[in-house]
């Protein structure tokens, strides 16, 4: 069966895994003989495709005007240009993913209309928390419990702003009003734990399935060769638990840490660095391609230090895939992926003296290291090939078709 398949998210470049995912996602479809159509807002960033004459005009996050924020409630822009490519693309199914912000609720009533079965992947908590993270300042909260939104301005929960944290309030009712949960034929969530937290919040369990990510490693070699450094990669953002990483592995000046990726939190990371002359810490901004595939490749092992629900942490299995093992906070979806002293260490989020320790061990056994990285290796290949993310993904689409 060959499907025309609608895949749409608020961004066509690669800001995250999310938009990572809708990538590979494209790839997997296509490859089993599927045609995929994207959907996003515009931006200066974004892939070149043929559908872009479809995208709408994006919402300006930065310097947003009073038409800005109510485009993130509810975007018109975004209502017709989904009305105008269904006017002239066949499509079967939908497939969306973190589609809020840019794209919005006003998506779904013309896809409905037009009788188009609407799957979701969730790669984070916003169906059940305005802020999409269950975090207030920097704590674990569930305090809105999947539906009182209204706790979030209560609590100043967006960035402590009394402002941005109604925005996002009303933008949550709205979009729940609108078909958030109702008007999705079916959630797949990307790890247990975030389909058990979601249901236990209020959604149906039957409207809910895991399917993790998958990760091609026929093409990478891994390395079976000693690492030289520390690495991280992915959003600099507070609750990545990159202050807590800095602070761990201040004392350790004879081994570098690398931490590569770009976000909120870059300025404050490289003035604390600069202010305590962590010259053994550098911050390399975004990579991709193959000046990433090296700094993977040659570091000792990689570091996942969150401090929030991670709902997967894809950059485990990217890790593995080359061959290098990872320390880990034990939270969210993580421990679905990483096997504590196999594939290599889990450590209790925010505990600076635990990732010291796991640091120091890797430091100092850097062959049991590269051992532990390919057990990794073996995992992703067993548990995470496309293929068998595929067969899920087709049970899903089966089911609501």
């Amino acid at each position: 069966m060959s499907l025309s398949v609608l895949n749409a998210g608020q961004n066509y470049y690669i800001r995250g895994g999310s938009e990572q995912y809708q990538f590979a996602l494209t790839e997997l479809l296509e490859s089993h003989g599927h045609q995929v159509t994207p959907f996003a807002a515009r931006n200066s960033k974004n892939r070149a495709t043929p559908y872009s004459q479809y995208f709408p005009q994006g919402t300006n996050f930065d310097n947003p005007s009073i038409q800005d924020l109510m485009q993130f409630v509810y975007s018109k822009p975004a209502n017709d240009a989904i009305q105008r490519l269904l006017g002239e693309v066949t499509i079967d199914l939908a497939h969306l993913h973190i589609y809020y912000g840019q794209l919005t609720t006003s998506i779904l009533k013309p896809l409905q209309k037009a009788g188009i079965p609407i799957v979701q992947t969730l790669h984070e908590y916003k169906i059940i928390c305005p802020v999409y993270t269950l975090l207030s300042h920097g704590e674990i909260c569930q305090a809105c419990e999947g539906k009182d939104f209204w706790h979030a301005t209560r609590k100043r929960c967006n960035r402590g702003s009394l402002a941005r944290s109604a925005l996002s309030t009303l933008e949550s009712y709205t979009s729940k009003a609108l078909g958030s949960i109702r008007k999705i034929d079916h959630f797949i969530a990307v790890s247990d734990f975030l389909r058990n937290k979601v249901i236990d919040l209020g959604l149906p369990a039957n409207k809910v399935t895991t399917i993790h990510h998958a990760f091609d490693a026929s093409g990478i070699e891994p390395n079976i060769e000693p690492g030289e450094y520390f690495l991280y990669f992915g959003r600099l953002e507070r609750l990545k638990g990159l202050f807590t990483l800095i602070e761990a592995a201040a004392p350790l000046k004879d081994i570098p840490l690398l931490i590569v990726g770009d976000g909120e939190a870059r300025l404050e990371l490289e003035r604390l660095i600069a202010s305590r002359d962590l010259n053994h810490i550098q911050i390399l901004g975004f990579k991709r391609g193959q000046d990433l595939e090296n700094l993977i490749r040659n570091s000792i092992c990689t570091l996942i230090p969150s401090e929030w629900y991670e709902p997967f942490g894809l950059t485990l299995i990217e890790s593995f895939a080359r061959g290098r093992p990872v320390i880990a906070s034990k939270i969210g979806g993580i421990e679905e992926i990483v096997t504590h002293n196999v594939d290599g260490y889990l450590v209790s989020p925010g505990n600076v003296e635990q990732i010291r320790e796991q640091m120091l061990w890797m430091a100092q056994h850097r062959s049991m290291a590269v051992e532990m990285g390919l057990l990794g290796r073996q995992k992703v290949e067993n548990l995470f090939s496309p293929e068998m993310h595929y067969e899920k993904l087709m049970k899903v689409y089966q089911k609501v078709l």
